[in-house]
């Protein structure tokens, strides 16, 4: 199946911009779903990302966050890995988002951890703060929950029947 390129565009709250490249799984009206295959053995936190792990990217307009699950050749969990976000625009040729620092990483065995607290700015708009600390609690308030639903999201994408 010949997939077409995205521009995965993220900015942070101080205004850097990262623009990742990537392949168009799947777009519907405020929706898009990226691949990409990792060129090298990455670890996070104490989770290894081998050399070839599958990582899909689940985009939403109207969600505060965005999903990255990998998986590995036989479409096992590796991790599930949340960026909270707002301001995501998806259009033919990009993905934008703004990335509001705090990120969560689901292991498969459902431990949720919070990563990159320490690095949210101290004059943090109160309400920003508030919308991030209650996104985090979505998340991390069921983990298999969503470990369950982001394995089945990807199974259907991957083997379509």
């Amino acid at each position: 199946m010949s997939r077409r390129h995205i521009r995965e565009i993220k900015t942070t709250l101080s205004g850097e911009r990262q623009v990742f490249d990537c392949e168009l799984l799947r777009a519907t009206e405020g929706e898009a779903v990226v691949v990409y295959r990792m060129p090298a053995d990455r670890m996070l936190e104490n989770i290894l990302l081998p050399e070839g792990t599958l990582s899909l990217g689940y985009f939403r307009v109207d969600q505060a966050f965005n999903a990255y699950h990998w998986i590995d050749d036989e479409h096992n969990t590796l991790a599930l890995y949340f960026n909270i976000c707002d301001r995501t625009e998806i259009s033919a040729d990009s993905i934008a988002w703004r990335d509001l620092t705090l990120d969560l990483l689901i292991s498969p065995d459902g431990v949720c951890r919070v990563l990159d607290e320490d690095e949210l700015p101290p004059d943090l708009d109160r309400d920003l703060l508030e919308y991030i600390h209650a996104t985090r609690r979505l998340l991390c308030a069921a983990p298999l929950s969503r470990l369950a639903e982001y394995d089945k999201l990807t199974r259907k994408l991957i083997n379509p029947e």
